[in-house]
């Protein structure tokens, strides 16, 4: 076994991009494992280090040099390297030129198909440390960094300026120079606290070393759960329960190396704002994590983590709140001028917002949703009327200062306005319903106004631009079709609506009279919802087969063909499934080749066998067994009712010939079949599974 040594690597930077930290951590991992497989270069557990300012790896138990090779190459057969004489032929020396050596030195191989002409080679592994210097280089050259940089007059290039290198295997250097830093035995401690340089004599503590003598915590997930606790434990202090965003907390983990949580707080008065804007302004503007009390209401206090330990904590706490003052009195600023308005006030200004220069203002577009939220409220035991009205008001939150200053405030502002407006609750929920579910995995709007609001905000959006011809193509998508259609399908499946989806897509349709140009516009938009359903079920683990079996019977509407899947899954389960839709697919085949379209009903007459009668019988009773269940969709019991059918048709199929000479019985035992396929067709195309 070769020989082995620990690996470390660190690459000291200015403070790199922390919202990319991460993400250059995991690429720089991936790269040089992927370097080291293709050097030969066998090795143990990697651990990734990322700081602000450096990015780093230790390699456990890394080869020393790769293993040795015995190569072989193969040259022409053995007829054309020798001629009828056996003196060499110009492919035999042209070989042995290529090899570096002559043909009498060539060795001869046997395989199955013939001799042929081989060099043989022993090839000594390479030191790692002559292969290590360009595995590092190319693993930082492919991190994704979208724009390097160069720094004072060297041609390296970088997402930041480089510092320092450290670069040991074992207790020995790698001797090589990388983004003009000289590889060495030396890191850098914290910037305040420990400045200077910090000589590493065992790649075993390194993290420890940097740790206790630099001040820093040099592991990202092990930085991270450190800052969790200790946010958690100081909201405990002031009886507060903390707040963690997970995206916030990998951003402030990758702006700090030694994290110190700071308590301070801001007026009380700043509370009568809707807590979300507060809540934005503190975690996207400043970084720091919120608070709530028991009962999960915001309070005034927050948690900002410095990268210092300060001897006067007080200054820091001080500094951060003369910080967070203006941007919440911004903030109160924005919510006051906004009341002096009615959400109402706003419809005509939607006239002049464009939404889609062929498909008008944000104001036509409001009423076309609002048309079509008052039908589908209709349908859905929702109000009408209110449906419409929340629909008219539905965008005017994107007209207040306070969506100006803060987008993300779209729909809870509308909320927020509705409620101070005095309009009923539920139009007041549905304003922020009407943008959900925002993406994917997120909850849905559970009025009936918003649902319908939501619904009829995507269904006209579908069908307008994909009527005007701006269907999606690629990774192009900049009305964001496919997570409209996603949400529209996920409202409709999952609150199982009984809206007929054709009927929908025809009334978005007509409203869109004369704007839109696609002549089959509706056929379009139905494929693209189905395509995007096809995804849904996908994920959901349900094969592609049950999908098209349904979609073959075009169920009316998405919460039917949801029924039907449950059904299929469940009879997909059963022994006889495999038989009956092995049957079915024969069923298919005879029918579509008899050329002959069979008759509605069957003749008993005209049955020569008792496998004939007997399954004419059991299809009769089925037929009366099913008809209750497909009243109430109850698509599982239909198919396990059916799923009785397998024995009398493997009887009709082994004893009964169904192209009879005779044309009548011919005909009948066709129609027999037809009638039998029609049973399942109530349900899906069984043929498909």
């Amino acid at each position: 076994m070769a020989e082995r040594a620990d690996l470390l690597f660190e690459l000291g930077t200015e403070e790199l991009p922390p919202t990319a930290l991460k993400s250059l951590s995991g690429a720089l991992q991936r790269e040089f494992a992927a370097g080291l497989e293709k050097a030969g270069l066998d090795h143990g557990e990697i651990t990734p280090f990322a700081t602000p300012r450096r990015l780093a790896l230790r390699i456990e138990a890394l080869a020393l040099a790769q293993p040795d090779r015995e190569m072989e190459r193969r040259g022409p057969a053995l007829q054309a390297a020798f001629d009828a004489d056996g003196r060499p032929t110009r492919a035999a020396e042209g070989f042995a030129r290529s090899c570096g050596t002559t043909v009498e030195q060539l060795q001869r191989i046997r395989t199955d198909k013939g001799e042929w002409l081989a060099y043989r080679i022993h090839e000594k592994g390479r030191r790692a440390a002559e292969l290590l210097p360009a595995i590092a280089e190319t693993a930082l050259g492919r991190l994704p960094i979208p724009k390097r940089m160069r720094w004072g007059d060297s041609d390296a290039q970088f997402v930041r300026p480089v510092h320092w290198l450290l670069f040991l295997h074992g207790d020995q250097v790698i001797p090589c120079t990388l983004l003009d830093a000289r590889a060495g035995r030396e890191t850098r401690g914290h910037r305040f606290h420990h400045p200077g340089p910090i000589p590493i004599d065992d790649i075993g503590r390194y993290e420890q070393v940097l740790e206790e003598q630099g001040k820093v915590i040099a592991h990202f997930d092990r930085r991270a759960r450190h800052i969790e606790d200790q946010v958690q434990r100081t909201a405990e202090t002031i009886g507060a329960v903390a707040q963690i965003d997970p995206n916030l907390l990998e951003e402030v983990t990758a702006l700090v190396e030694w994290p110190q949580p700071i308590a301070a707080g801001f007026e009380e008065r700043f509370l009568e704002v809707p807590h979300e804007a507060l809540i934005l302004t503190m975690k996207k503007n400043q970084k720091y994590f919120h608070l709530l009390d028991g009962e999960g209401r915001l309070v005034n206090h927050f948690i900002t983590i410095a990268n210092i330990e300060s001897p006067t904590p007080e200054v820091i706490k001080e500094g951060n709140e003369r910080v967070i003052r203006p941007r919440l009195a911004d903030a109160m600023f924005f919510w006051e001028q906004d009341g002096k308005r009615r959400l109402e006030d706003h419809v005509d200004s939607l006239k002049e917002v464009v939404f889609q220069q062929q498909l008008g203002s944000m104001y036509e577009k409001s009423e076309r949703v609002a048309t079509l939220a008052a039908w589908i409220a209709g349908l859905i035991d929702g109000d009408p009327a209110m449906a419409r009205r929340a629909a008219m008001l539905s965008r005017c939150d994107l007209m207040t200062e306070m969506v100006y200053e803060f987008p993300e405030m779209q729909g809870i502002m509308g909320r927020y306005q509705a409620r101070r407006d005095g309009e009923p609750e539920e139009i007041a929920t549905a304003m922020d319903e009407f943008y959900m579910p925002r993406f994917s995995g997120d909850r849905l709007p559970t009025t009936r106004t918003g649902i319908a609001i939501a619904l009829a905000e995507r269904i006209d959006t579908l069908t307008g631009i994909i009527g005007i011809g701006q269907r999606p193509s690629g990774d192009k998508d900049p009305f964001a079709l496919r997570r409209a259609a996603l949400g529209a399908l996920r409202i409709m499946k999952e609150h199982a609506l009984p809206i007929p989806l054709q009927a929908l897509l025809e009334q978005a349709a007509s409203a869109l009279a004369g704007r839109i140009t696609g002549a089959d516009t509706l056929s379009q938009v139905r494929s693209f919802m189905l395509d995007r359903l096809k995804g849904i079920y996908l994920e959901q683990g349900i094969p592609a087969t049950l999908f098209e079996a349904v979609a073959a019977v075009h169920p009316d509407s998405v919460a039917d063909f949801d029924r039907r899947i449950q059904g299929l899954v469940t009879f997909e389960r059963q022994p006889e499934a495999e038989a009956l839709a092995a049957a079915n697919k024969r069923i298919r085949n005879i029918l579509r080749k008899a050329g002959e379209e069979p008759p509605e009903t069957v003749d008993e007459t005209l049955f020569g066998d008792d496998a004939e009668r007997n399954l004419h019988r059991r299809l009769t009773e089925k037929a009366g067994e099913i008809t209750p269940l497909l009243e109430r969709y109850d698509y599982e019991a239909v198919l396990l009712t059916l799923a009785a059918l397998r024995q009398p048709v493997d009887e009709f199929f082994d004893r009964v010939m169904v192209m009879a000479d005779d044309p009548a019985v011919r005909r009948n035992r066709l129609a027999l079949l037809n009638q039998l396929s029609r049973l399942f067709l109530q349900v899906a195309d069984i043929s498909h599974l």
